[in-house]
């Protein structure tokens, strides 16, 4: 890739840039990738140590459909495990994986994330393109969690919606790159 490589590492709980100290930005937010998740089509994805981030997502990935899912708009999906989470509590049987993103975070607050921030995770430059629109592959773990996911302010673009970002954020690859298990990512650019 040449130049200084700014991937980040979570080591020994405690966050240290590498190379770059000042990649976290003044946006503070800033989580790490505590699952790397591929499949050979549909959900659930399963977990890899690490991956190559290319324009079209990672090396290896496949879509059930690919005329709705991946390109280069939607590269990678991510979810934070705390998401996933509060489905879980809510009697839903998802894990990391289940529903189908291929980063799984923790620390990264999807209410805070927006349309056109930018991101680093591991090597790789990431923008976020659009909030997913869940499709009904998810309906094998309930019939409304797609409704749990994704409400009328989430698709009109609103972050205020207690639903904004449970369903993950599509994301662009700028730059391709590495990413492992407990990388850190975290937002680098805003929209002005």
């Amino acid at each position: 890739m040449g130049g200084v490589v700014s991937r980040l590492r979570a080591e020994d709980g405690r966050y240290r840039a590498l190379n770059n100290p000042g990649l976290q930005g003044p946006h503070g937010t800033t989580g790490i990738v505590v699952q790397i998740n591929t499949s050979f089509g549909g959900v659930p994805k399963y977990p890899i140590p690490e991956c190559i981030l290319t324009p079209l997502g990672l090396e290896g990935d496949h879509h059930a459909h690919p005329q709705l899912h991946g390109g280069p708009r939607q590269a990678v999906l991510v979810i934070s495990a705390e998401a996933i989470e509060e489905l879980h509590f809510k009697g839903y049987p998802v894990f990391p994986g289940a529903l189908g993103e291929n980063l799984t975070t923790r620390g990264l607050d999807r209410r805070q994330l927006r349309i056109g921030m930018q991101i680093r995770a591991g090597e790789a430059l990431l923008e976020i393109t659009k909030v997913r629109t869940p499709c009904g592959t998810l309906n094998i773990y309930g019939p409304a969690i797609r409704q749990e996911v994704y409400d009328k302010q989430v698709r009109a673009g609103d972050p205020r919606s207690v639903r904004w970002g449970m369903s993950g954020f599509y994301c662009a690859v700028l730059e391709p790159g590495r990413v492992r298990f407990n990388d850190i990512i975290a937002v680098v650019a805003t929209v002005a």
